[in-house]
């Protein structure tokens, strides 16, 4: 099956989903699936995959299994798709015997052709002994990655999925994610269609993205700085423990921050709670461990800071990735430090897996690190390991703010001699401590006060000093064995640049965190009229409300860039609020009369005109 023609495509999209246009690559994927080609396709966060599967399914009227890793997620698709007037079940532990057995009947019967659920409740022998009675069509994988042995999310319940092709050889496999490097995709593809597939990878780009890294030191004043410029704003702060996430969340809260708390320590009620109150309160802030945030479809993020470094560059970037979804601009910043490098390093050498998955592990670090201490452009250096090439992007803060590079052979060759002469068997503390010539109990016990590097770098200080050994490591002139308690060790390129065969350059150090942002690109949604900004702030007034009643997150009812195009072109007739992006045949239905009537009291108590020709320059702008 495919379209007849391409209007009946667009009829889908515009009827009930309220776009006019398919994104760019849309398209082709719907019609590979519509055909019956198992497709693999790795699109970024906010580029509209979920339509990819969820087009074919509606125009198609085939049985589809849409299998999603967290109950969030599908009561989020579910709730949404069902907004839009689209019959849909699901099945997930949330829900009580009797809930489930209804939703069940329903996709069995044919009410629904679309049945949301979980791996672990899709590879049971009864499900799948019942899914064959069902002529089921299409199987939609989603978070695809967590098949792969080699992904950055890897997850067991997700390997049993590599039986639906010999299971269900007639059902079209399409597996979706929206970060994977080359060995991942490769894996997927093998495990789920045995290599009988299309492959269709999007650029990984997100321009409304400004990236930033910055030294760990003085971390918490250095957070609550970018935090205070974005308190009006939505944004979530990454932690790698429950411990630094209860910390982080105190902090802010008695800086007078809205503060949630979100990690797996916490009982299943609150944070179903703390993800109902993010995804509905605007202005808030998320303080949380990975452990939330697979699956989070709120639209105005305004920024994704990470307190701590991530595990790998898939995992960094799939987590920026909540930013922006609604394209408009977006922060990430990225705190770093030589005890984030140590930590991450440990957690490889302690986990699970084979010598082979450690090394890969470890490689993947390294490629992270080499993104945090790079001095080109961020972009360039983060695209370049999904094998994509940019110009520079002019929206990061080596783009935005060049840092000074300076020649410090004379202080590397210092720091590695204090390496050598120490044995090798030190972590970056006491090599600092030798090399400022420190009085410590550590120095005088192994008489370390006596060798010829003590004190040599007295005049520097203890930031200069990691800085440069953080940089050290980064290139690989030093290494952590975390075999001898973290100690630092001598590479061949740590060799040369002892011996003076080698030059070292390294960056200044920066004190000051500022917005890495244009100035040109501080707006944070798109442009409003001045005269119509009391309008948006009732239109968003009733959205909430709207919300409320129906019990779902604020941006099922509305985008704030539909709100926007609303409070710009104040339609007056169904015809022209059909015509505004993102409102299709049942919201038009739902939410016409509630906006109408405040689009007529704004008209009458302003005297605006609806149709000027500067409302249709604006509006053409969106």
């Amino acid at each position: 099956m495919t379209f007849k023609n391409e209007d009946n495509g667009h009829n889908v999209l515009n009827e009930i989903f309220g776009y006019s246009s398919f994104r760019p690559g849309q398209l082709e994927i719907i019609e590979a699936i519509l055909t019956k080609r198992n497709v693999m396709v790795v699109m970024p966060t906010g580029a509209g995959k979920s339509l990819c599967y969820q087009v074919p399914a509606i125009y198609s009227k085939q049985k589809t299994i849409i299998i999603s890793p967290l109950v969030a997620l599908i009561d989020d698709q579910v709730t949404a798709l069902s907004q839009l007037g689209v019959k849909v079940s699901k099945l997930h532990s949330g829900m009580s015997r009797d809930e489930n057995v209804d939703q069940w009947r329903q996709f069995a019967s044919g009410a629904s052709n679309i049945l949301y659920m979980s791996p672990e409740r899709l590879m049971q022998p009864r499900m799948l002994d019942a899914l064959q009675r069902q002529s089921i069509g299409i199987f939609v994988v989603d978070e695809a990655h967590c098949i792969s042995k080699w992904g950055a999310d890897f997850r067991t319940d997700y390997q049993e999925l590599a039986q639906l092709k010999r299971l269900f050889p007639d059902a079209v496999v399409a597996a979706f994610t929206a970060t994977a490097d080359k060995a991942t995709r490769a894996d997927i593809v093998d495990k789920l269609t045995g290599g009988n597939c299309e492959v269709f990878v999007k650029s990984f780009d997100r321009p409304n993205l400004s990236l930033q890294v910055s030294p760990k030191q003085d971390f918490k004043a250095k957070l609550l700085n970018f935090l205070l410029e974005r308190k009006g704003q939505s944004g979530i702060v990454y932690c790698l423990s429950r411990n630094e996430t209860d910390q982080v969340y105190e902090f802010l809260k008695k800086n007078g921050f809205n503060t949630i708390s979100y990690h797996a320590g916490k009982s299943a009620e609150h944070r179903r709670e703390s993800q109902n109150r993010f995804m509905t309160e605007d202005a808030v802030v998320m303080v949380a461990t990975i452990a939330f945030g697979m699956g989070i479809d709120k639209p105005d993020i305004r920024y994704v800071v990470h307190a701590s470094m991530p595990s790998s560059v898939e995992a960094f970037y799939q987590e920026i990735g909540r930013a922006g979804r609604d394209n408009a601009p977006a922060e990430t910043l990225m705190f770093y430090g030589l005890q984030d490098i140590v930590k991450r390093q440990r957690m490889i050498f302690d986990g699970e897996g084979s010598e082979q998955h450690k090394l890969l592990e470890y490689k993947r670090l390294e490629a992270l690190i080499g993104y945090c201490e790079t001095t080109s452009c961020r972009r360039l250096a983060l695209l370049s390991y999904f094998d994509e090439s940019v110009v520079n992007c002019g929206n990061c803060d080596n783009c935005l703010h060049p840092p000074d590079m300076q020649d410090v052979t004379n202080l590397a060759k210092l720091l590695i001699s204090a390496v050598k002469e120490t044995g090798q068997y030190f972590g970056v503390a006491h090599i600092i401590d030798v090399a400022r010539g420190a009085d410590t109990a550590k120095i005088k016990a192994r008489s370390h006060n006596q060798i010829g590097v003590f004190g040599l770098a007295a005049d520097q200080s203890k930031p200069v000093l990691q800085s440069i050994i953080r940089e050290l490591i980064a290139v690989n002139a030093l290494k952590v064995n975390l075999e001898k308690y973290g100690a630092l060790e001598i590479t061949d390129k740590g060799s040369r640049i002892l011996r003076g065969s080698e030059t070292f350059m390294a960056k200044v150090l920066s004190k000051v965190i500022t917005s890495t942002a244009p100035t040109e690109n501080s707006t944070v949604t798109p442009a409003i009229l001045e005269n119509n900004q009391m309008l948006l702030v009732e239109l968003k007034k009733l959205r909430l409300a709207l919300a409320k009643e129906r019990s779902v997150p604020a941006f099922v009812i509305f985008s704030d860039k539909t709100l926007i195009q609303i409070a710009n072109e104040l339609p007056t007739s169904e015809e022209e609020f059909l015509s505004i992006n993102g409102v299709g045949k049942t919201k038009l239905k739902a939410f016409y009369k509630p906006i109408s009537d405040i689009i007529t009291l704004f008209i009458k108590s302003t005297g605006a005109d609806a149709r000027t020709a500067e409302h249709i320059a604006v509006s053409d702008q969106l």
